[in-house]
């Protein structure tokens, strides 16, 4: 019997378009050899920190974030990912362990390729090296806006950016304001590098401002201009 989250090996395939348009005819029919899609349920490792990289990840379905556990046993989220991202590869190109971890979200489906054999296409195919160089370009551009942000904006302009983050990353519902990812007030924090305390307090100030509504996870955005403008102010 088919798992109901399956994916056939067409649409496996479709999703990975933007990849498998880079690679040359002979490299796609390795590719379709060599990939094989794991199954994982809420909550699940899908790499962590310290472990050698030997696979890149493609996200094909579910959510997953990135992170790192730090001092006090305290989680940072670095960045999240929707389909169809592809992630784990940094560690590989940098010859280093792992330095974070991926961790599914939802129940999530994520497509593996063995990176010595991307490694390998890279050494002759042009345009698959300029992708990654791309990649991995926007990925740093991405970290330095970040770490600015994380520590030097206060509170309340950390959550509307986090708030603004989830929005431009995962889109809202039919309601045309309801983020469509329902994360922990826990979660939410380790993206917005504050206390969940914090996080939950400052949540409750900005649904008294009519910014947002909480309904247990789900944040609906009612004021966007008011989310932007306290995430430019810092």
């Amino acid at each position: 019997m088919q798992r109901k989250d399956s994916l056939t090996r067409s649409e496996v395939m479709s999703r990975l378009d933007g990849f498998t348009s880079l690679l040359t005819d002979e490299e796609r029919d390795a590719l379709r050899g060599a990939l094989h899609v794991e199954h994982y349920p809420k909550k699940t490792t899908v790499y962590e920190e310290g472990q050698a990289p030997e696979q890149l990840f493609c996200l094909l379905r579910g959510k997953v974030k990135i992170g790192k556990v730090g001092i006090g046993e305290r989680e940072q989220i670095f960045r999240v990912l929707k389909p169809v991202e592809l992630f784990g590869y940094r560690a590989y190109f940098a010859c280093e362990d792992y330095v974070t971890s991926a961790t599914t979200l939802e129940p999530s489906v994520v497509g593996c390729l063995p990176m010595r054999l991307v490694s390998q296409w890279m050494e002759t195919n042009i345009r698959l090296s300029r992708f990654f160089v791309r990649l991995l370009a926007t990925d740093l551009g991405l970290a330095d806006q970040r770490t600015v942000s994380l520590t030097q904006k206060h509170i309340r302009g950390r959550l509307a950016e986090a708030l603004l983050f989830l929005r431009a990353t995962y889109g809202i519902e039919e309601d045309g304001a309801t983020l469509s990812i329902y994360l922990s007030r826990e979660d939410l924090a380790s993206l917005s590098n504050m206390t969940t305390s914090n996080a939950i307090r400052t949540l409750s100030s900005f649904a008294t401002e009519r910014i947002i509504t909480t309904d247990g996870r789900k944040i609906k955005i009612l004021d966007e201009d008011a989310l932007l403008r306290i995430s430019s102010m810092g």
